[in-house]
């Protein structure tokens, strides 16, 4: 399977080898990236290593050396297929034993140029593969999944949100969870008071620099509570911060 058409110089190409490549098209045909391929500022290009086996099956693996369960993906089929493609580099092999993918690595590749996901499947990719033809191995969590393809879905549409263009308002990703090392503070919308729940008051202050104070105060605080590993990797709080988690938590705002 692959897709082609004429794409301008400025879009993102993403190359996904895959034997079940419908799973990657189905999830990114729709909705904000889906629209952006249709627009052409992701160039997403889907190739079955299927295309090149050599045998009457169309087999991609084979039972691995040394016994065990399962079947490993075959290295000649692999390599054929990616070098047929000259995919765009960095190779990255979607694997549980893989680098954590995170916000920071999406912002790389969003920069990049272009970049190619290789979706394993079955017990996994033969290593000479790994090792020979592959740049990085990215895992999106401490979890094993059936194959690559929901992994490849999720980096796309990580990735591919940050293309310029893509969002509307860039405001919001410079806002969003993750995007300063801090969890992104809650949101509300009408009806004001919701079964007895009232949205804060200084939202509906007018003060907009009071909003944004305590918008960076919830960040700070909802990251301490929930993912005090953040905090540590950026080297906990400013005191200017501690100040704000201050008057935020003395009910400064409420009024």
């Amino acid at each position: 399977m692959s897709e082609s058409s004429t794409i301008p110089a400025s879009s993102l190409r993403i190359d996904v080898f895959s034997v079940f490549g419908e799973l990657v098209d189905g999830a990114l045909s729709t909705s904000i990236i889906g629209r952006a391929r249709t627009n052409g500022q992701i160039d997403l290009r889907l190739h079955d290593p299927r295309d090149h086996a050599t045998d009457a099956h169309k087999s991609v693996d084979d039972s691995p050396f040394g016994g065990g369960a399962g079947m490993v993906m075959r290295p000649d089929v692999l390599a054929a297929s990616i070098r047929a493609a000259n995919p765009p580099r960095p190779l990255l092999a979607l694997s549980a034993s893989g680098e954590r993918f995170d916000q920071a690595m999406a912002h790389e590749l969003a920069c990049s140029g272009g970049f190619s996901l290789l979706c394993g499947r079955y017990e996994g990719i033969d290593q000479r593969v790994l090792d020979r033809l592959v740049d990085r191995e990215v895992s999106i969590g401490d979890f094993v999944l059936a194959g690559g393809e929901v992994a490849a879905a999720v980096i796309v549409e990580a990735v591919g949100r940050l293309v310029p263009g893509v969002l509307g308002n860039r405001e919001s990703i410079a806002e969003e969870s993750f995007a300063d090392g801090l969890l992104e503070y809650p949101h509300y919308t009408r009806p004001a008071d919701f079964e007895g729940d009232e949205v804060p008051a200084v939202l509906r202050s007018g003060n907009h620099g009071a909003v944004e104070r305590w918008r960076r105060a919830m960040s700070l605080v909802r990251t301490r509570d929930r993912r005090p590993e953040l905090l540590e990797h950026r080297g906990g709080f400013t005191d200017a911060e501690i100040d704000l988690i201050r008057e935020l938590e003395s009910g400064q705002f409420e009024s």
